[in-house]
């Protein structure tokens, strides 16, 4: 039970900014959001009863009793906004990524120590129910030290996702990697570790001028406990999103998490385990079906740990250990090996 109301502020109005707008009323108050477009920032605030500002300076300098700062807006503009808010005293919720480079995640983190404050990142694929349980399993030592992985993201982004938008460009998007698959490259690192090597090849195959950055990948990753696996990536999947799933092979199991979203325990042979499935729905937007939303349980941790009673889900340097992964393969693809 809270002890309080806590309230709320949002920068940027975008698509996903809904999403937290409709969560954020079911744990506190969404009091103020921001957005250079005017307008947007208008209707924005009218749906769901905040005060519209056009000025991120002056959203922070008027909002006194806001207690958490929630960061929508787009990918370059993350660190920027993120130290912003924390420099004004607020707490911070980041979506993903944390930023496009890793010397700005950095730059958050000591934002928020220096300013005695919460830094929180958007991993809601954490809260899928078949990612927790094979975390689970990795946690209780069922599966045996983690050898191989495969990680696949075969999705599909066309014309119209990317006409008119800062997605596709270089310097707010930043990649493919970023803006759609980052959530999955999280994992990673949360069940097997850090990178120690990495092997990768990258291009636009399909995109043309629409977009500056890379629409299909092949990695090889190995790991610093010696796992070695593979992430194949596109978005050139034909007609639709075909497949988002991660295969991991241990000394005592095999699991994979499968389904278009990780949404489904497809294959589970574990030592002393019978085989199960257990699947769960996705999120619809616009043409496309997301990720399980599971932004609900993000804002639950944030208040959880703001009333002494949680840790945080995804902290800071968690968030920056993604970043880190992503650069490391784009500098493999244009240098060689790092």
């Amino acid at each position: 039970m809270k002890s309080k109301e806590y309230k709320f502020a949002l920068i940027g109005c975008g698509r996903i900014a809904h999403r937290h707008a409709s969560h954020i009323g079911k744990f506190g108050k969404l009091v103020a959001v921001c957005d250079l477009n005017f307008e947007s920032a208008v209707r924005f605030a009218d749906e769901f009863g905040a005060k519209a500002y056009v000025s991120v300076n002056d959203m922070l300098s008027s909002e006194h009793e806001v207690d958490v700062v929630s960061i929508c807006s787009p990918n370059g503009f993350h660190a920027e906004h993120a130290i912003q808010a924390l420099q004004a005293g607020f707490h911070v919720l980041c979506e993903k990524p944390m930023a496009i480079n890793v010397h700005d995640c950095g730059e958050m983190i000591k934002a928020a120590e220096r300013a005695n404050r919460r830094l929180f990142i958007v991993k809601q694929n954490r809260f899928n129910p078949p990612v927790q349980k094979v975390k689970q399993m990795i946690d209780e030592g069922l599966l045996g030290n983690i050898l191989s992985f495969q990680l696949s993201c075969f999705w599909n982004r066309n014309e119209q996702y990317y006409k008119d938008s800062w997605k596709g460009t270089r310097a707010i998007d930043g990649g493919t990697l970023y803006t759609l698959f980052s959530h999955f490259i999280d994992l990673l690192y949360w069940m097997i570790g850090d990178v120690e090597e990495v092997k990768a090849m990258v291009g636009n195959l399909a995109h043309g001028d629409m977009i500056e950055i890379e629409d299909t990948g092949a990695v090889v990753l190995k790991f610093y406990n010696g796992a070695v696996g593979t992430l194949n990536y596109t978005t050139n999947a034909y007609g639709g999103n075909m497949e988002g799933s991660l295969t991991l092979f241990g000394e005592k199991g095999t699991v994979k998490i499968g389904g278009q979203y990780l949404n489904d325990l497809e294959y589970v042979k574990v030592e002393g385990i019978d085989s199960e499935g257990s699947g769960a729905s996705a999120n619809s937007y616009l043409k496309y079906e997301g990720t399980q939303a599971h932004v609900d349980k993000v804002y639950e941790n944030i208040i959880a740990v703001l009333e002494g009673h949680g840790t945080i889900a995804t902290n800071g340097f968690e968030g920056l250990k993604t970043v880190e992964i992503i650069d490391r393969i784009y500098r493999a693809a244009i240098h060689g090996n790092t």
